[in-house]
């Protein structure tokens, strides 16, 4: 019986969640998962988070739980820190689902759970600089989610015109970013 190994990582802003590449043109020009762990043979996201995006990202070495994860409709939740200052009415939009963009053609998102964040979250500095309030208003949200279409987050807030400018992954089902900090990676049971 073969023994699976799981892992969480606080994936950094400006990696992609892919492990490597053998195009060593993109090697010099992007930054890639293998560059933070001697990862075991077999490891493959669960997932991706876009190379602007950080957080929570799920590895196994297991294919059948990297699918049910991505097929079942587990929740995934993200804090957004969003340009301006959205309106009730706007948010209630994103609950309720919200036209977006997808491969070419208009996708209705499913409901969300959509919660304004009265202060700002807990989170490891970014190495890049993010544009702050003295430039216009700016908002954290909570943003769960049960789907995970191309950069619906970032779609979704554009959709009612407050663009995102930092998109952290906080939670996957039951499992926590917690006290992760940027690169780090822990050893999990595979229970989401």
């Amino acid at each position: 019986m073969t023994t699976h190994r799981h892992f969480l990582l606080y994936k950094p802003y400006g990696y992609i969640s892919q492990l490597g590449s053998n195009d060593l043109r993109q090697r010099r020009k992007k930054k890639f998962l293998d560059e933070l762990c001697d990862w075991p043979e077999g490891i493959m996201p669960i997932g991706r988070l876009d190379e602007k995006s950080e957080g929570l990202l799920l590895l196994t070495t297991d294919g059948k739980l990297s699918d049910l994860i991505n097929r079942s409709g587990i929740e995934k939740e993200y804090y957004a820190l969003v340009d301006g200052d959205p309106t009730e009415n706007e948010l209630d939009q994103l609950r309720e689902g919200i036209k977006i963009g997808l491969n070419g053609a208009k996708y209705e998102t499913k409901p969300a759970r959509i919660q304004r964040l009265e202060t700002s979250p807990d989170l490891p500095n970014r190495a890049k600089k993010i544009r702050d309030a003295r430039h216009g208003p700016v908002t954290w949200l909570s943003i769960t989610i049960e789907e995970g279409k191309f950069r619906q987050v970032r779609k979704m807030t554009s959709a009612i015109n407050c663009p995102t400018l930092r998109l952290v992954r906080v939670r996957v089902g039951n499992l926590k970013v917690g006290n992760l900090q940027l690169g780090a990676v822990v050893e999990w049971d595979g229970e989401v």
